[in-house]
């Protein structure tokens, strides 16, 4: 009696522990209860990001080396590749194969006779802009406004046009962003504001930022004049770095008409980079990488390059041994057009040069004919050393922990 008088008592029970329908809505209702706390914080938390850097996040600003020195600069890499490379590449298929397509122009601005290839070219400053604004999360607006931005940045910038464009396009970039939506009429506004930092930026700095880049130029016309060991080395090493960075080699090659045996230090050395680099990142990219590296360009290594700069010594180490060889041992000259020397092995543009010169040379009664040893030279300069003394550092750098795999990924 007394034990079903004590379960009968109501003081000794609990409905919470002995009901599991009971516990199962008490738990629900502290869930509740706890994100209301959350939302409460979170409130807090953007009430107090009202100042500057709750406008930055709202408009997506980042200021960091991530997003513009790996993430931007990698698109801008994209973007050169996508316009004056592939129209360097289709200029060449159409001058050694004579189709006529490719050769005869097919627009003509201002006077000026375009080609297929000179289309694409021409538009390499568009491009690297529209893909940096692309890389930098910009709306539709201050994407399309970015098009007229780089043409000017690129044209205005010289020999440092990349350069330029890449500076400009990132300021200007993240200014149309801050204004976009900010007015009723945005569709006039974003534009104006976008294109007017733009165009006032390019007319400001970019041929001074032109001109930072041609000193680079100085330094390997200086390099030019010295003995054939040291010009091989500072020539070779130069000028690749050159090619592998947001400037453009091939423009200063041009400029300073880097041609005979600077010349074909420079092939070597831009040679070295881009086949360098193909080849000891074939783990990470397959053939893809290898094609676009390999006859495209290493400077879409540079967002790599920023996380990890040691995996640069492979190439650039192959191209100080190759360059000397060039000069010294094989006396490789390039005399062909001097935009060639900063090419490479960008659709074998700077070994096509090396021949154009060669029949040149003949022409002009200076060179008899061309040799076996001009044929082996230019295979090992170009393609053979390059591959195996990049491996072989390669190598050396991963043994002691400098370079790890997927430290060369490229982005699909």
């Amino acid at each position: 009696m007394s034990k079903k008088k004590k379960n009968s008592n109501p003081q000794n029970s609990n409905p919470e522990t002995e009901n599991p329908e009971v516990e199962k809505i008490v738990a629900e209702d502290k869930k509740l209860e706890m994100k209301k706390e959350e939302k409460k914080e979170t409130e807090k938390v953007v009430i107090k990001e009202k100042g500057f850097k709750g406008f930055l996040k709202r408009k997506d600003i980042e200021i960091s080396l991530k997003r513009y020195g790996i993430d931007a600069l990698g698109a801008m890499a994209q973007g050169l590749f996508c316009s004056l490379l592939i129209g360097t590449i289709i200029n060449t298929i159409g001058t050694q194969f004579n189709i006529g397509f490719l050769t005869q122009p097919v627009a003509t601005v201002n006077g000026v006779d375009y080609t297929v290839g000179g289309l694409a070219m021409a538009m390499s400053g568009a491009a690297m802009a529209v893909a940096i604004a692309h890389a930098l999360k910009c709306p539709p607006l201050v994407l399309f406004s970015m098009i007229t931005v780089g043409f000017a940045a690129n044209a205005l910038g010289g020999a440092g046009g990349p350069l330029a464009v890449l500076f400009i396009a990132i300021i200007a970039s993240e200014c149309g962003k801050a204004i976009s939506k900010e007015t009723k009429i945005d569709i006039l506004v974003t534009p104006l504001v976008t294109i007017g930092i733009g165009i006032f930026l390019s007319w400001l700095v970019a041929p001074y930022i032109g001109k930072g880049a041609m000193k680079v130029g100085d330094v390997i016309m200086w390099a030019t004049v010295q003995q054939p060991l040291l010009m091989g080395i500072l020539v070779s090493v130069l000028v690749g770095i050159a090619l592998t960075l947001p400037i453009s080699s091939a423009a200063i090659c041009a400029a300073l008409r880097l041609t005979g045996l600077a010349g074909g230090a420079a092939v070597a050395g831009c040679s070295a980079q881009m086949i360098g680099f193909a080849v000891i990142s074939f783990r990470e990219n397959k053939w893809g990488g290898l094609v676009s590296q390999g006859i495209g360009t290493s400077m879409l290594q540079m967002g790599n390059i920023v996380k990890n700069p040691r995996i640069w010594l492979a190439p650039t180490l192959a191209s100080a041994i190759t360059g000397p060889i060039a000069t010294c041992v094989f006396h490789m000259e390039m005399n062909g057009a001097a935009i060639s020397s900063g090419m490479g092995t960008c659709g074998l543009v700077g070994q096509i040069g090396v021949y154009t010169g060669w029949v040149n040379d003949i022409a002009a009664g200076t060179k008899s004919a061309i040799t076996t040893m001009d044929w082996v030279g230019l295979v090992l300069i170009s393609l053979v050393l390059p591959a195996v003394l990049s491996l072989i550092f390669d190598a050396i750098f991963r043994k002691i922990g400098w370079v790890k795999d997927g430290d060369m990924k490229l982005e699909d």
